[in-house]
């Protein structure tokens, strides 16, 4: 395994959502010892009391072990610069590298630079997204900032801050109503908190699609598609007024924010195909997703059953017009052997990917004129 990809974590959340009090946290944590974190300033980051061990230029090495550097210009020269350092000895080997971005960034320009650039592809893999969102105060950053929609829309891992200061009758009715935002906006997100010191590194840090331990695929815990369609049903039942999108029944009078004009145009839904779909589909399939969805394409994740070896399935992964190269398992990781592919997209509805896909399906089965026609109207 020494030479197997280095995965690569971002930390992101929006202005006072507390990442910096987070990332101190977790950089104590032993799990974290042989990481590399890089962040915008060292002064933002407050790391004066951690305890460093040695200074060395760009790169301080702190007393818990891991390395601590600043974006240096662009991210990804930063980390070619750290890869090429680590490989001539000059600082200590690492296992895992954690990307803190600025509060107001939106996240999928560092998602596009992992997944899509040569040289990092080649030495990295993308882990996942883990955004932090503050109890008490994150109804307003959603209600006011798209950007903090988009954090939490393509986050892997939610962390709720500051719910200490949720007390009371009226707190207690703030956490159900962001918590409940939360899960619709991203449903199949492992949401954990600060409190009680709940969000640990290895917690936080374990939600790629190779799980460590067992050196394998862990494809149903990384697409959770059951958590988009308990989410489609949730949202189903809130467009027809049959309740506010909450997973609570207190019957207080609530004056939450829950129909967010932001809030509004992100959708999350799931589907799956028994029928394979061949080599050329799949890629063609994925370049009109590009071309007519790209922008609003905000996460998508899948495996897929493709008719040139059905018995050794492709895994994707796309972050709007970005994909990363697919990946062949060895086998199916279950027995489940049906193509599931999960969205998380801003103004798409279902049907126009699901259509799209099952198109290129038919082309096996129900010829091509079949196939040609449909994709034509789904995407005129």
């Amino acid at each position: 395994m020494a030479n197997a990809p280095i995965p690569v974590a971002i930390l992101t959340g929006f202005l006072g959502a507390g990442k910096t009090t987070l990332l101190n946290f977790l950089l104590k944590d032993p799990f974290l010892s042989d990481a590399a974190v890089i962040i915008n300033e060292f002064g933002d980051v407050g790391i004066d009391h951690l305890l460093v061990e040695r200074a060395d230029e760009n790169v301080i090495e702190m007393a818990s072990g891991c390395l601590c550097c600043t974006i240096r210009g662009d991210l990804i020269d930063t980390i070619h610069d750290l890869l090429a350092r680590r490989g001539r000895g000059e600082i200590k080997s690492f296992n895992r590298i954690v990307i803190e971005t600025t509060g107001l960034a939106d996240p999928a320009p560092v998602l596009h630079a992992v997944m899509s650039e040569p040289g990092l592809l080649a030495a990295c893999r993308l882990e996942g997204v883990i955004t932090v969102v503050d109890a008490f105060n994150g109804m307003a950053a959603l209600d006011a900032h798209p950007e903090a929609v988009k954090q939490v829309a393509v986050a892997d891992r939610i962390v709720l801050t500051k719910v200490d200061l949720l007390v009371g009758r009226e707190g207690e009715d703030m956490l159900f109503a962001i918590i409940a935002r939360l899960r619709k906006l991203n449903p199949a997100a492992r949401l954990l908190t600060t409190h009680r010191n709940e969000a640990t590194a290895e917690r936080l840090f374990t939600m790629g699609l190779f799980d460590p331990k067992i050196k394998t695929a862990d494809v149903q815990t990384w697409l959770a598609a059951e958590a988009y369609e308990t989410g489609e049903k949730r949202g189903r039942r809130s467009r027809r007024g049959h309740d506010h999108g909450h997973d609570h029944e207190h019957g207080h009078d609530h004056h939450h924010h829950d129909t967010s004009r932001h809030d509004a145009h992100i959708r999350s839904f799931s589907f799956s195909e028994t029928n394979a779909i061949s080599p050329q589909g799949l890629e063609l399939f994925m370049e009109l997703l590009k071309s007519y969805h790209g922008a609003n394409m905000l996460r998508m994740k899948g495996i897929v059953k493709v008719s040139d070896d059905p018995t050794r399935p492709v895994v994707l992964h796309g972050v709007q017009h970005v994909f990363h190269p697919p990946v062949r398992l060895p086998a199916w990781p279950d027995k489940d052997e049906r193509t599931r592919l999960v969205f998380i997209v801003k103004d798409i509805e279902k049907p126009m990917i699901e259509g799209l896909f099952r198109a290129f399906t038919d082309q096996i089965t129900g010829g091509a004129e079949a196939f040609t026609d449909k994709t034509l109207s789904l995407n005129r």
